[in-house]
């Protein structure tokens, strides 16, 4: 069995940044539908095209191959007192999209004073370059649901 389209793949795996500081442990196992658009970054897919059970790769991912440039309009200032006295650093909250009405955006609190609150929308990993190294541990066939909906099923 080899990785390829409308397979599931499970991926023991570790990201690490330019300096080689881990930035996802992989401490549950990746499971994907292989081919799918929406399942694992394009780049990290091909190189996994082919691989068997036991197969590593390692696979360096610029900013636009994995989690985008890093985009300072989607960081906004708000005064303090528009939150809770609880407010907390790393908070996630939901709110609508200034520049797109009625989405929705997740922002994180990443900086907090006595006048103000700054949230960012950035992914936490925007704007890195990431090294992907994964080991192929498992390969099963997609199951028709799994196709149809573009994303692996719990076992």
């Amino acid at each position: 069995m080899q990785v390829g389209k409308d397979w599931i793949v499970t991926l023991d795996y570790r990201v690490s940044d330019e300096e080689g500081a881990v930035v996802d442990d992989g401490a549950q196992p990746l499971v994907y539908l292989h081919g799918a658009e929406d399942g694992l970054f394009p780049r990290l897919q091909a190189a996994l095209e082919g691989k068997a059970v036991g197969d590593a790769v390692q696979v360096v991912l610029a900013p636009e191959d994995a989690f985008g440039p890093y985009d300072q309009g989607l960081v906004k200032v708000e005064r303090r007192g528009v939150f809770d006295a609880d407010l907390e650093l790393g908070a996630m909250f939901e709110a609508t999209s200034e520049s797109a009405p009625g989405v929705s955006v997740v922002y994180a609190v990443v900086d907090i004073d006595d006048e103000r609150v700054v949230l960012d929308a950035n992914h936490p990993l925007a704007g890195l370059t990431l090294t992907f190294d994964a080991t192929v541990r498992g390969l099963r066939p997609a199951t028709a649901e799994e196709i149809a909906g573009g994303d692996a099923q719990a076992d």
